[in-house]
């Protein structure tokens, strides 16, 4: 996929929508990265937070208008995700749990632009990283958002659900001068692990910030009252004792996902998600360290069928595609 395209069905993921006269302010509230900079089409990644700071999920939010914003949510966690929101409505807007009117299809990799370009009159190019737009897609309304999971260029197009099997075809057609390929879910992990993209229930639960998370990028402290606001704010200010970090293996044997990490003897944390990047030709992964010990260059120990097998921290993304 990362030399030509895939295709992946991601309809399982959850899409909440926020509309009303104050839709923005409720959705700047639950989220941590600045909602109200955002413009028309344009998306991006955040966190929604519990009131001690943990994860209660990471999402990405779309600004369809001024009053109706569009949120994609992970598959599990959508129904505990909208009974957030919903509880922390105090504005004036609506918030509707809308999965079910929607199917997710992601075209990724270097030619997943004139793969879906063919089957749109939309002008592709001129979609910028993080920003969409409604259109057709094959005749069919659809959300062509220039968003991705992989690490890879790449869209990803919102369509009715009666059209996702035929819209699944149109693309395997389009593609097919390029190779493309159909790509499942397991191909989807290895691809964000590369790329260091965090998974809900491995990297980030409700036990994690988005601090410890390396995730201070999607938090705006600065931004004014938020849920989760007040615990990052302190926790900034005496320091994160532990913080997700790389890892390469040295010794033979795979770091997997809850395995227990050493350091010098002793335990130090626990493999969020590990396992082989073929595109490195590496046993790569992603755990949780004290934070003086995450600098690339410490050697630790990956607990392998009560064996420890050595392994480096090293710098992160694993991966990082060429612009």
């Amino acid at each position: 996929m990362r030399g030509t395209v895939g295709v992946f069905d991601v309809s399982h993921m959850g899409e909440i929508e926020v509309r009303g006269p104050e839709a923005g302010k409720l959705t700047d509230y639950v989220t941590t990265n600045a909602v109200h900079k955002l413009k028309p089409g344009q998306a991006h990644y955040s966190g929604l937070l519990y009131e001690h700071g943990g994860f209660v999920d990471d999402i990405l939010v779309h600004k369809v208008a001024d009053n109706h914003y569009f949120l994609c949510v992970n598959a599990s966690n959508q129904d505990k995700d909208f009974e957030h929101i919903v509880a922390q409505n105090r504005f004036d807007a609506v918030v509707e749990n809308n999965g079910d009117r929607f199917a997710q299809i992601a075209i990724q990799g270097p030619q997943a632009r004139a793969t879906l370009q063919k089957l749109t009159l939309v002008d592709l190019s001129g979609i910028k990283y993080y920003w969409f737009t409604d259109g057709e897609v094959s005749g069919t309304p659809a959300r062509i958002a220039h968003t991705g999971y992989t690490g890879e260029d790449g869209f990803e197009i919102y369509v009715p659900p009666a059209d996702a099997e035929r819209m699944w075809q149109r693309v395997m057609d389009a593609g097919a001068e390029f190779g493309i390929k159909p790509c499942g879910l397991g191909a989807r992990n290895t691809l964000r692990l590369e790329a260091k993209m965090a998974l809900y229930g491995h990297e980030i639960d409700a036990s994690i910030s988005p601090l410890e998370a390396d995730l201070g990028w999607i938090v705006k402290l600065d931004k004014g009252e938020f849920v989760g606001r007040d615990a990052l704010l302190k926790q900034k200010e005496s320091g994160i004792r532990r913080k997700l970090t790389g890892f390469e293996m040295r010794g033979r044997g795979i770091g997997r996902d809850g395995y227990e990490v050493f350091l010098n003897g002793a335990a130090a944390g626990w493999v969020t998600s590990g396992g082989p990047a073929p595109t490195l030709n590496r046993n790569i992964g992603l755990c949780y360290l004290p934070t003086e010990q995450s600098v690339p260059g410490t050697s630790i120990q990956i607990m392998i069928r009560n064996q420890p097998v050595e392994a480096v921290t090293v710098e992160t993304p694993f991966y990082k595609r060429a612009k």
